[in-house]
């Protein structure tokens, strides 16, 4: 009787202390579940915020890349009209100079062939052209043809 009251006592013993430490992990698992809930939750937030991140750099990059290809028009554009203007500018200047009345006179001369002018004044236009052009600047100073007043327009467009 008294191995069967030893062993019976330390079963139960046993049994306790087992029963305790199925209360503890029974407690440990609650806790775990709980905390395994809360993370999953939590992931779930990231992947959320992760997949507006995702889609705010996509819509980032495609308006930078319209911005890019705006700039790159704009960008050609000013360069074609600044060499535009550089060789407008070229041109003006080649021309910056007066003609003289000789050059202009030459004009005149070719009136004499078209057949809409009368014989009469393709004779008087004849003997004007025939005339001393030294004689003729004794009498008054040669104006110039054309005298270049675009000065102004070259400084400009040079400040452009």
């Amino acid at each position: 009787k008294q191995f069967c009251d030893d062993t019976s006592v330390e079963k139960k013993r046993s049994i306790d202390e087992a029963n305790e430490k199925i209360g503890m992990l029974k407690a440990d698992i609650e806790k775990y579940t709980a905390t395994a809930a809360q993370l999953t939750k939590e992931i779930a937030e990231h992947d959320e915020d992760i997949s507006v991140w995702t889609g705010d750099q996509k819509a980032a990059t495609t308006v930078r890349e319209i911005e890019k290809a705006d700039y790159d028009t704009l960008h050609q554009d000013y360069s074609e009209f600044v060499d535009a203007l550089q060789r407008a500018i070229a041109v003006l200047q080649k021309m910056s100079h007066d003609r003289k009345q000789s050059a202009s006179l030459l004009q005149v001369s070719a009136l004499k062939d078209l057949a809409l002018i009368p014989e009469s004044a393709k004779r008087a236009l004849d003997a004007f052209l025939q005339q001393d052009p030294e004689g003729l600047e004794v009498a008054a100073p040669e104006a110039a043809g054309y005298e270049f007043q675009s000065h102004g327009v070259i400084e400009m467009l040079e400040k452009l």
